[in-house]
């Protein structure tokens, strides 16, 4: 996904992206926010928990919605690994509705706010590295519908998290490697140096896992979800 404008329009609002700039950005961005924020991260993990922090920050004290309105959405999509938030952070967001996915290859950071007001970075050039609100009813909607396409691949953190627990090890890795190779489960456990028992007691624990029906799903999973490189 690629959350970006090719240059800024007079609607837009051009700020230094250090971390005291970012964080008025975010907390103008977000004082107008009714309904939901949907806000994506890089693997730039030090620079993006600034922006998660201004983004928490923004919301103390924990919005109260008016009597039958529902509490602010807020999304939170963030690439690379799973992401693991600060205990104040995770306080701030006790007043939302917060949902977290992880998403494969990199993000651009963007904050879009009721689908109406965004803050985007805009990359690093020969004047710095800048952050762009934008309020042009056209460009936002276009970058929520590419959050939104985003959104949708992505992986509820908590999937991640038991996918990093239960296959990312040194002998789960070899298996799916046997599987994507289609060998037999005779030939894999001698390649492997496992019992053929134990062989298979993993496999299945594996298609469990990757809610595969088959072995040769369960290996062309294991490259969709990053758990194997493409050949």
């Amino acid at each position: 996904m690629s959350l970006h404008r090719s240059r800024p329009d007079r609607t837009s609002l051009l700020v230094r992206a250090d971390d005291g700039s970012v964080d008025e950005a975010v907390k103008q961005v977000m004082a107008s926010a009714k309904y939901s924020a949907h806000l994506a991260v890089t693997g730039n993990w030090k620079h993006s928990s600034v922006v998660i922090q201004a983004v928490a920050g923004a919301m103390r004290p924990p919005p109260q919605p008016p009597q039958g309105r529902r509490q602010l959405a807020v999304r939170l999509l963030a690439a690379g690994r799973a992401l693991e938030l600060s205990a104040d952070a995770c306080r701030a967001f006790d007043g939302t509705s917060l949902e977290i996915r992880m998403a494969k290859g990199e993000l651009r950071e963007a904050l879009i706010v009721d689908g109406r007001t965004a803050l985007v970075q805009s990359g690093n050039g020969s004047a710095g590295r800048h952050a762009a609100v934008i309020t042009d009813p056209a460009a936002v909607g276009a970058l929520d519908l590419l959050f939104a396409g985003a959104w949708a691949s992505a992986r509820p953190v908590a999937d991640e998290l038991r996918l990093d627990r239960d296959l990312r090890g040194t002998l789960a890795r070899r298996i799916l490697e046997q599987l994507r190779a289609g060998r037999t489960d005779d030939v894999a456990a001698r390649e492997i140096d496992v019992s053929l028992r134990t062989y298979r007691r993993h496999v299945a624990e594996i298609m469990r896992v990757l809610g595969a029906n088959s072995r040769f799903q369960a290996g062309v999973r294991a490259v969709e979800l990053g758990l194997l490189e493409r050949c």
